[in-house]
């Protein structure tokens, strides 16, 4: 295999046009998670304007996660008809498609717009995963931390400058939401170079690199490990997003105190899905880097249900910390457990269909267990209880082994 790194390698040196692929991959990355963190802030806007109820409202939340179950097993069987890069390409048009529509101001195109946000992005999620493993195999740690920045940093700055736009300046919400579709248009035009050269790069890696395999992808527990690791941290986090600002405010904290609080995990992620990608390429296996995982999970989530709330802030910090290194460890996962580009773009949209079907029911079920039992105490405890499934996932996924070890490179 390093062999075939090696040699794969020729393509990647670091010359203009890979800056101009690393440019446009960031671009891609940044896309990712803005369209969906700028509409929580503005949501009270977009329910008075359009006089939509409070249900329609929190659905808007829930149609892309069902949109990247929905489409993401079917992303690795596009790519493989139209190519990598090329895939890509037409995902990032649906996107801007669906960010023009969601901010016309009529609550179909709204619906419509959303569902058309959540399909465009599940495919890069998928495949971002694999491109990375395709284009710089001796990166692979490095690169996928700094797109996992560049997700984060986008998805920060869109839920901070939402209200501003909304509030302050005439193009009310609809330039809120809208104002993404910009970094979406840079995103396509950066990466229209990439459609001709990931071609020839993507013929070479067939000829030199086939796998035969034999065995079908829901029959590894390597994967079911990676999946369920994939689709719990993706529970904490949406969940976490969903109604930890809640849980403060009942506790007594004002509605903009707990705000910066969920602000503040959000920040807190940052340095962590940037190192432990980079690490967890350079260890034999990751099951270290589990065990940190759960242990800021349980401080933090620990220390709401338990601690002071003078503390609330340092809490907040260890869920941002466990989250941050779930989520650059679930990247990693792809690539780590798979031997070629395909398995991984396979790896990942199993991983992240379940995932986000997870995903969606994580705040349904935090919401019915605090109606059922009246308190927050009983949905507290169901984080630490996923953060708990999540380790022992975490194990497994976290092992020195591939996919289908048994299978060689012929």
């Amino acid at each position: 295999m390093n062999l075939e790194k090696e040699k794969l390698t020729k393509h990647l040196h670091f010359t203009k046009s890979q800056w101009i692929l690393l440019a446009g991959i960031l671009f891609i990355a940044a896309t990712i998670r803005s369209p969906l963190t700028s509409v929580g802030p503005i949501i009270g806007s977009i329910r008075e304007q359009l006089h939509i109820s409070n249900s329609l409202a929190g659905f808007l939340t829930t149609i892309p996660l069902l949109a990247f179950a929905i489409v993401s097993p079917f992303a690795p069987r596009l790519t493989k008809r139209f190519g990598l890069a090329p895939t890509l390409f037409y995902s990032l048009l649906i996107l801007m498609v669906g960010i023009l529509l969601r901010s016309e101001g009529s609550s179909n195109l709204l619906l419509l717009g959303t569902f058309l946000i959540g399909v465009g992005i599940a495919f890069a999620n998928v495949l971002l995963p694999s491109l990375l493993k395709l284009s710089f195999p001796l990166h692979i740690g490095l690169m996928t931390g700094l797109y996992s920045v560049s997700m984060n940093i986008s998805a920060t700055l869109a839920s901070g400058i939402a209200v501003p736009i909304a509030n302050e300046t005439s193009y009310g919400w609809q330039g809120a939401l809208g104002i993404w579709g910009i970094i979406t248009f840079i995103a396509i035009i950066v990466w229209i170079p990439q459609i001709r050269v990931k071609r020839e790069i993507e013929k070479e890696i067939n000829k030199t690199m086939k796998v035969q395999v034999t065995i079908p992808l829901w029959k590894s527990p390597v994967a079911w490990f990676v999946t369920f690791f994939m689709g719990l941290q993706s529970f904490l986090f949406y969940t976490t997003s969903s109604w930890m600002p809640v849980v403060l405010q009942d506790s007594g904290m004002s509605d903009e105190a707990a705000g910066w609080m969920l602000s503040l995990v959000q920040f807190s992620q940052l340095p962590m899905v940037f190192i432990i990608p980079v690490i967890a390429d350079k260890v034999r296996n990751q099951k270290g880097l589990v065990v940190t995982v759960f242990t800021c999970y349980v401080i933090g989530y620990g220390g709401v249900l338990f601690g002071s709330e003078s503390l609330t802030a340092l809490w907040m910090i260890f869920i941002g910390l466990a989250g941050g290194a779930a989520f650059g460890l679930s990247m990693m996962f792809f690539t780590l457990r798979s031997r070629t580009p395909e398995e991984a773009a396979s790896l990942s949209g199993m991983a992240q269909s379940v995932g986000y079907l997870l995903a969606a029911v994580g705040p349904v079920l935090f919401g019915y267990l605090h109606d059922w039992t009246g308190s927050w105490t009983v949905p507290l405890y169901v984080f630490l209880f996923i953060a708990l499934l999540l380790f022992i996932s975490g194990l497994g996924a976290g092992k020195d082994r591939l996919l289908f070890p048994n299978e060689k490179a012929l």
